[in-house]
């Protein structure tokens, strides 16, 4: 998948003359190496290319956009910093004839009150609202640090900065997204109907494929074959199999399994829906689950009933947190506990959103209907307890938009006698978030990763997508 471990910003150091440019001469040596003991790379005008080594003339943009444009294909995003006032032409100067439309944060350095003087003064704090009036003026948009002046140096600036790449990761997997599309969506689930043309327009392609093709290379695995001799070992590791499923059930998991990931690597896909019902089980004679769920592991996530939508909110909260995600249906309520609600599915959910061991074995209530030897691989157990954050995109065709929701909440320890993959949830005024999302036709599927990231989404969103997007808050 798109996310990158090391990312690659691009500098821009901007300074004015009537301040001291050793204030930006330092600047420039200061963030250049927190970034590399961040570990990211970095992009930067050559010092010697202008008089001060920053930028500040029209012709210290230029010099500036032409480099950070040859190196377009290698930065996930620009810095902008003030050591010092900095001149706001120079800057949006820079941005504008680069062209790379790549997130930019804006930061600017902290004045110290003993170190007011002519030649120690910064007077970033008032610089900063011209580049950002500048910016603002044509049209490109920005992120903000926490506060707004900070020292390069210090932890604030550091978790700006680890935010910032998330923010980078997101927009830079998203605006190339290679979404897969596996089979027909189920005759019965319109609400997983999506707009691809509405989609494309935010740079996610889906890329479609009959059923049948993946069925067909399944059939076609010869039962010595290596590779299925190593994906039988791994999915007999990866979860306790009971001694009533029998090897044929397994045996097909695995080419069926195998099958998929050919596909989606000779097709670079990012993510991927399946149709995971009634089809695979009539036709080839297995459940999809713990397939997907091992693709989602391995932070390619899957998603059932071919749910588009789905599968790109899965992929944008692994990008946001760089972890597994998994979709869930927001199904049951909790008692008369209006505040939590039990989230489940069959499930495919990845093997760390457990607490424990899970269970690989038949689907439960298809399994009553098309019958156990047709269903084996679905992923049971109880989600451990935990922080969470939620998010649905949707494509609104009728007001040709694409809206999304956001949120956090928490798994919790509570029990719960239902078979399948169990997460009992809370979230503070849920009853609120479900009137919306009744209000606004959102789907009963929702993505959840673990950890907190609805600052990181709401930011990508907002700022560089568009989206019509509620925050549960």
């Amino acid at each position: 998948m798109a996310y990158k471990q090391k990312l690659t910003f691009g500098v821009i150091v901007a300074t004015r003359n009537i301040f001291n440019a050793q204030l930006a001469q330092e600047g420039r040596s200061t963030i250049l190496a927190k970034l590399d003991r961040m570990g990211y790379g970095a992009c930067i005008l050559p010092a010697e290319a202008t008089p001060t080594g920053a930028i500040e003339t029209l012709q210290d943009a230029r010099k500036c956009a032409d480099f950070l444009s040859h190196q377009r294909h290698t930065i996930d995003g620009i810095i902008v910093t003030l050591p010092n006032f900095g001149d706001e032409l120079g800057v949006v100067n820079a941005l504008k004839y680069a062209e790379l439309h790549v997130p930019i944060l804006v930061h600017a350095e902290d004045d110290d009150n003993d170190k007011v003087d002519v030649k120690s003064r910064r007077d970033a704090f008032c610089g900063k609202l011209s580049v950002c009036n500048n910016l603002y003026q044509y049209g490109i948009p920005f992120t903000d640090t926490t506060y707004h002046t900070c020292k390069v140096e210090s932890e604030t600036f550091t978790r700006d900065l680890q935010r910032f790449a998330s923010v980078c990761r997101v927009a830079g997997g998203l605006k190339h997204a290679r979404i897969g599309a596996i089979g027909a969506r189920p005759a019965a689930f319109q609400t997983m109907r999506a707009s691809e043309i509405l989609l494309q327009a935010s740079g996610i392609t889906v890329v479609t494929v009959d059923l049948s093709e993946i069925l067909g290379e399944a059939e076609r695995f010869d039962d010595q074959a290596a590779a299925l001799k190593a994906k039988l070992a791994e999915i007999r590791e990866y979860g306790r199999i009971p001694s009533t499923v029998h090897e044929s059930q397994i045996v097909l998991q695995a080419k069926f399994g195998l099958a998929i990931e050919h596909w989606i690597a000779d097709n670079h896909i990012d993510a991927a829906s399946l149709q995971c019902w009634e089809s695979l089980q009539k036709n080839y004679g297995c459940a999809a689950c713990v397939s997907m769920s091992m693709l989602s592991e391995r932070m390619l996530p899957c998603a059932c009933e071919v749910d588009i939508a789905g599968a790109i909110s899965m992929y944008t909260l692994a990008l946001a947190s760089g972890r597994p995600p998994a979709l869930l249906d927001w199904n049951n309520n909790f008692g008369d506990d209006r505040g939590k609600c039990v989230c489940t599915h069959c499930s495919n959910y990845p093997k760390s959103f457990f607490d424990n061991e899970i269970e690989i074995s038949n689907l439960d209530i298809l399994g009553t209907v098309l019958g156990q030897e047709r269903c084996f691989g679905a992923v049971k157990g109880k989600v451990k307890a935990g922080p969470m954050t939620f998010f649905r995109l949707s494509t609104d065709d009728t007001a040709g938009i694409i809206r999304a929701y956001l949120g956090e909440g928490e798994f919790t320890d509570d029990a719960y006698g239902m078979d399948g993959g169990i997460a009992v949830t809370r979230v503070h005024g849920l009853q609120k978030l479900l009137k919306y999302m009744c209000k606004n036709g959102f789907q009963h599927h929702v993505a959840m990763v673990r950890g907190n990231v609805s600052d990181v989404l709401k930011e990508v969103v907002e700022t560089y997508l568009g989206w019509d997007l509620y925050v549960h808050e």
